[in-house]
């Protein structure tokens, strides 16, 4: 994990286009048309990435599964047997909590699993392992927050995944032995194809769930053309699912 970590935080923006710098003044002297395009292409694209409206319009091309309608949550159970909400990680030792608490993205997908459990009076599955490979899991920590601040008892825990891909094999080895092929899923609405896809996969039904949309107006003054640090670490989370979608097919065996 330490090493896939690393890997994936060098070679993955921002990581990457400082590199890019590093590199244009390395060889600024030696090499100086080479170390212009460096600089152009890690500064440029330090600025893209860091635009909201680039988000916006990146989003667009993800988040291909429209919103449930409201009116029809009374009607899931008809056609669902199961609300199986996705881990996103955590954050760790907030002193407020004494403890770990699950990151901003997982607390998106739970309000909305819990909104859609009360409506529906589906049963709620957590799937999500250990964050960098340290107790409790995201499962367990979904749980106990699903619980204490939701009000929804969640039936089925998948402690053990990693990934988007073992999140469905594995919570197929969990609920599919008692029965449950359809599942209502809840995740971003970006990270929705990739996930929708690794459950199917795994032999479910999928209804999608999407949340958290973020190819929408940006709101943002001068239409989100400044540069902001939040719309740069969302780029980075497009980029990733742009680069699981072409992997994982390839990755786990797909043709």
């Amino acid at each position: 994990m330490p090493i896939r970590y690393m890997l994936k935080q060098i070679f993955m923006p921002p990581g990457v286009l400082f590199l890019l710098l590093v590199l244009a003044w390395w060889t600024r002297r030696r090499f100086p048309r080479f170390a212009a395009t460096c600089f152009v292409a890690g500064l440029g694209g330090l600025w893209v990435m860091s635009l909201p409206v680039s988000v916006e319009w990146a989003a667009r091309l993800l988040e291909r599964e429209p919103a449930l309608v409201e009116a029809q949550w009374g009607t899931l159970a008809q056609r669902a047997d199961a609300i199986v909400v996705l881990g996103a990680g955590r954050a760790q030792g907030d002193p407020a909590w004494n403890g770990d608490q699950p990151s901003l993205l997982a607390l998106e997908r739970m309000r909305y699993a819990a909104r859609l459990s009360k409506a529906s009076g589906l049963p709620l599955a957590a799937t999500g392992g250990l964050h960098f490979g340290q107790p409790p899991s995201e499962a367990a920590l979904m749980a106990e927050v699903l619980e204490e601040d939701f009000g929804v008892a969640v039936r089925w825990r998948e402690e053990a995944s990693r990934t988007t891909w073992e999140n469905a094999q594995l919570s197929a080895a969990l609920l599919q032995p008692q029965g449950i092929r359809r599942v209502l899923l809840v995740t971003q609405a970006w990270h929705m194809p990739r996930a929708r896809w690794c459950f199917e996969q795994a032999g479910f039904e999928v209804i999608a769930a999407p949340v958290g949309f973020l190819g929408v107006p940006n709101g943002r003054p001068f239409g989100g053309w400044l540069p902001e640090g939040k719309a740069l670490w969302q780029s980075g989370l497009l980029l990733n699912e742009v680069i699981g979608l072409a992997l994982y097919p390839v990755l786990n065996g797909t043709p």
